[in-house]
């Protein structure tokens, strides 16, 4: 650990400790959940003092099917992400990167295993890294019949630590361990872990699980092995919470680290934290309800509330009063299929939909996935079969129930322009529709360039509504990948223009290419880049562009910023 880090003092278990200060902490699991979110973290937001990784293991897991977070009312979540990582020899040479890149933040490493030998081996890779290690004490110990969380067992949890403590005497981090709140007595397990070398404790883990159910399904919403049932987060955990540090702080000496968590969302509960005992405080669930361009006044509001500084904007004011994961029953109106393996759905109900916008459909049972609606009255999406949950809704009906979350992102804010080039593959051609629309109420005259797939079709996909808006072109592949960028060899580039490009990554960094090689303006040139979220309300972080979630400012990217932010992108 860097000494000269302001951290140093307060969370070494070495220091005596003055007066409560109001550390704030991201959570393992929320939102920094990847090397771009944690330099985000970093660079962008001050009053961030801890950053907390998601929890690594020693190899892969792919965590559980979507859906894998719900917040059944408002401010109360649940989830079941299945501890999803990429494993050790994946993740550490990101965070050594980080490292030497010169991260001035406080990383505390989440770790997690059911057994000592793989916390061991997690340890030794990455204490040379880490200011803190976090052990992650919820999964299940190893042994045969032991079904319960290792920290939910006073003896295996001390067993774990000591055992860890001694194979690994040179640790430089400090060890914290994260500690279970479904006990009894969440102090005397604190008190044990602390009694056998833990430098720290974190507190509290998610409390349940429970089965969390949809109030218009009426069925289990999370997606997983064990009927649905998932973590509690959020609000109706923070009481829990509030008790469970208190009761920590009662066991342990005053000088060991509490860093606490559980259902925090404003300036006043960060202050009941710290007066129930807490060194920091982390602030998980409550960042859905805030939207990522906020997040830096957010946290900085509940940092100036702490010491009763006046602010233009409490912190409680940017949290919002929806709840953003609400599903909406809708039934099946048409299904009509486009060649051999892409469906347009269309449904009973109307949603608003912008350029940069999209929804989740849901199968309860099955799961979810995102989609941009090409039409919005009535709701339509143009989907391509691809895998479990696309397949399945090729066995629906009209007449058929579904179910629909949004929308997220947020339109596109771009440049006016005299005209526009608008190049589209595959279903990226969805997008369109809602792109003429805008471009139409700023005058701007239209050219749609669209690749297909599909070479026997007596209409091109779209056709009759994107041409009323403009010049529509349509070139079938016939074998040949993105054939449609071959058209932009004859496009000239001339006036005050602008270039809309959709569809795979690959094939929007090719049209860039051929575009700027032409003496296309980069500057007018926006991308939408669909990246996969699996929440679409800021907490998986997965949809990063850059240090920007997209499920947060929308799909659509200036050239310039994925130039400057994720070059590799472009280079094809």
């Amino acid at each position: 650990m860097d000494k000269n880090n302001p951290l140093y003092s307060l969370l070494s278990n070495n220091h005596s400790k003055v007066q409560a200060t109001p550390y704030l902490s991201t959570v393992s699991g929320v939102a920094s959940t990847n090397s771009k979110m944690i330099r985000y973290f970093d660079l962008e937001i001050d009053a961030i003092d801890i950053i907390t990784t998601k929890s690594i293991q020693v190899s892969n897991n792919p965590g559980n099917r979507e859906p894998i977070i719900c917040e059944t009312s408002l401010g109360n979540f649940g989830n079941s992400v299945g501890l999803r990582n990429p494993g050790m020899d994946v993740v550490f040479p990101q965070l050594k990167k980080l490292r030497d890149e010169g991260l001035t933040k406080f990383l505390n490493i989440s770790l997690s295993a059911n057994c000592i030998e793989d916390f061991i081996t997690l340890v030794n890779k990455f204490d040379c890294i880490a200011d803190s290690l976090e052990l992650n004490f919820s999964c299940p110990h190893a042994s045969a019949g032991f079904g319960a969380s290792i920290g939910c067992d006073i003896n295996i949890a001390a067993q774990y630590v000591k055992e860890i403590k001694e194979a690994c005497p040179d640790m430089k981090s400090l060890l914290w361990i994260k500690l279970t709140p479904n006990v009894q007595n969440i102090g005397s397990i604190a008190r044990a872990c602390v009694e056998n070398g833990a430098d720290g404790i974190v507190a509290i883990n998610t409390v349940g699980p429970e089965v969390h159910v949809d109030s218009a399904s009426k069925t289990p919403i999370l997606q997983n092995s064990i009927g649905g049932a998932g973590g509690m987060s959020g609000e109706w955990v923070y009481k829990r919470a509030l008790q469970a540090i208190g009761q920590i702080r009662e066991a342990i000496p005053s000088h060991v680290p509490l860093l606490a968590m559980g259902g925090v969302s404003d300036g006043d509960r960060v202050k009941e934290m710290i007066h129930a005992g807490a060194d920091a405080v982390g602030i998980g669930s409550a960042l859905a309800m805030v939207n990522q361009a906020q997040w830096p006044d957010y946290f900085q509001s509940m940092k100036d509330e702490y010491y009763d500084k006046k602010v233009t904007k409490t912190s409680k004011s940017f949290l919002t009063d929806k709840n953003k994961m609400e599903y909406h029953k809708m039934k099946i109106e048409n299904i009509e299929f486009y060649g051999e393996d892409t469906m347009i759905l269309t449904l009973d109900k109307d949603m608003k939909c912008e350029a940069g916008e999209f929804a989740f459909l849901w199968l309860p049972g099955i799961g979810e996935k995102p989609f941009t609606l090409s039409c919005d009255e009535p709701v339509t999406f143009i989907i391509k079969r691809r895998g479990i949950f696309t397949s399945a809704l090729w066995n629906l009906n009209v007449g058929d129930d579904i179910y629909v979350r949004g929308m997220y992102g947020a339109t596109i804010k771009n440049r006016v322009s005299r005209s526009a080039l608008c190049i589209a593959g595959g279903t990226g051609i969805a997008v369109l529709p809602a792109l003429a629309r805008k471009l139409k109420s700023e005058n701007t005259r239209m050219k749609f360039l669209v690749g297909t797939s599909e070479s026997n079709q007596k209409e091109p996909l779209l056709q009759y509504q994107l041409s009323q808006y403009g010049e529509y072109k349509s070139v079938a592949d016939d074998g040949v990948p993105a054939r449609v960028l071959g058209e932009l060899d004859n496009v000239e580039v001339h006036g005050d223009i602008n270039a809309y490009l959709i569809g795979p990554e690959i094939f929007m960094a090719i049209a860039a290419k051929k575009l700027i090689e032409k003496g296309f303006n980069k500057k007018n040139i926006y991308l939408s880049m669909e990246k996969m979220t699996r929440c679409g309300v800021g907490l998986c972080g997965e949809c990063v562009c850059g240090d920007t979630l997209t499920c947060q400012s929308g799909s659509f990217v200036k050239y310039e910023y994925i130039e400057e932010n994720e070059s590799e992108l472009l280079e094809r």
